[in-house]
């Protein structure tokens, strides 16, 4: 066992721990003025947060110790496909039954007392998962005039999937899944013109829809909370009373930070303003606190991890392995840039938390289960390349 740590990656550990620490902290400054207004206790989310970083943290280090070929079980991947599937059907059928389940306009969570499941961050892990197997098993049979056969069925899994969460809806999440699977699909070695049109059967309607829906105005889907906050993102000024306060306020926030913020615990924004601040606009909150400068560390940190996950992708000598860690690398990407992008009114908010630093037990310990499988990866090449000398 011990030998297995000679092989740590430390340009993913110490960011990973780094990150950690931040967001223990920021959760406990963005949320504790809000509780105390609620009559809790101020320390209850900085609490919480310990814990699910405490057991992220082991399930790191379990998933690290693994031996690397576990996570190409076949029954490992179809239980992960099945408690998706079952899970996100759950939510669709409880939503019909009991619309009051449903968050901002989305079912999304199920309570188990003590804690919140979100099915969607396990979609994300299952997803990786299973694409990389079915991948890495048909590289060989990925050839023209092979592909459809060899894929369609992968590919309608991964589609039923995509529309149980657009179904909740959750938008945020269906892009992360959309873009791991486009990843997966474009690093699995199929040949460049077949991804192309692949990509581009994907990639063009779906630009279409969005093209659609932020130059348009649709009276009828002005009851939906998510068409809102597409009305929002074109002109959030004009709706600072009502649907684009959270964006002007995150703005704001932003822009009162500078380059090194005006300390720690002594946001504006954060006392009403900005709602559930210690989630999704978690990033608004620590600009304003810590100022540029921060959110650069952050940011950088976080690219860090991208990177090097790329590094041991690209030098891996297994498909899956490769696959994996790119598929971990697309996850972080895509939840980094709809969380930064919708904070900067770049694109339409999405409701997706920022990796590691916004506040939420299922994201921070799947995030922290693929820290530990690419740990695992870069540890199981670097052993093979010792032996190999």
């Amino acid at each position: 066992m011990s030998s297995k740590f000679r092989y740590l990656d430390y340009w993913i550990l110490i960011p990973y721990l780094i990150l950690l620490g931040i967001g223990i902290v920021m959760v406990y400054s963005a949320s504790f003025d809000t509780v105390m207004v609620h009559g809790g206790a101020a320390s209850s989310y900085f609490i919480k947060q310990m814990m699910y970083a405490s057991i992220g943290l082991v399930s790191c280090v379990i998933v690290f110790m693994l031996k690397i070929n576990k996570l190409k079980s076949l029954k490992l991947i179809q239980f992960f496909l099945f408690i998706t599937i079952i899970l996100l059907i759950y939510l669709l059928i409880r939503k019909k039954i009991d619309p009051t389940s449903a968050i901002n306009g989305a079912s999304a969570w199920i309570n188990v007392g003590f804690f919140n499941i979100q099915p969607l961050e396990i979609a994300k892990l299952t997803l990786i998962l299973y694409f990389s197997f079915i991948f890495s098993r048909r590289q060989e049979r990925l050839v023209p005039g092979n592909i459809i056969q060899e894929l369609s069925g992968p590919l309608i899994i991964g589609f039923v999937i995509l529309l149980l969460v657009i179904f909740q809806p959750d938008f945020g999440g269906t892009g992360i899944l959309f873009f791991i699977g486009i990843v997966l699909i474009s690093t699995s070695g199929i040949p460049k013109k077949s991804m192309a049109l692949m990509n581009a059967v994907w990639i063009i309607p779906m630009s279409i829809v969005y093209y659609v829906l932020t130059h348009n105005h649709f009276a009828f889907l002005q009851k939906y909370y998510q068409y809102r906050r597409f009305m929002a993102f074109k002109n959030p000024f004009k709706y600072e009373s009502g649907i684009g306060s959270q964006l002007v306020n995150s703005l704001y926030a932003i822009n009162n930070g500078g380059w090194f913020g005006v300390g720690l615990g002594n946001s504006i924004q954060k006392r009403g303003y900005l709602p559930e601040p210690y989630t999704d606009f978690i990033l608004s909150i620590t600009s304003e606190e810590l100022g540029f400068v921060g959110v650069l560390l952050i940011l950088g940190l976080l690219f860090t991890i991208m990177f090097r996950c790329i590094q041991i992708g690209i030098k891996s000598t297994d498909t899956f392995r490769s696959l994996l860690v790119f598929g971990v690398a697309a996850m972080l990407f895509a939840q980094t840039f709809l969380n930064v992008g919708g904070l900067l009114g770049l694109i339409p908010l999405t409701g997706v938390t920022l990796p590691f630093i916004s506040y939420g037990g299922s994201s921070l310990i799947i995030l922290s289960i693929s820290i530990g499988i690419v740990l695992n990866v870069s540890a199981s090449e670097k052993f093979q390349e010792v032996q190999n000398r």
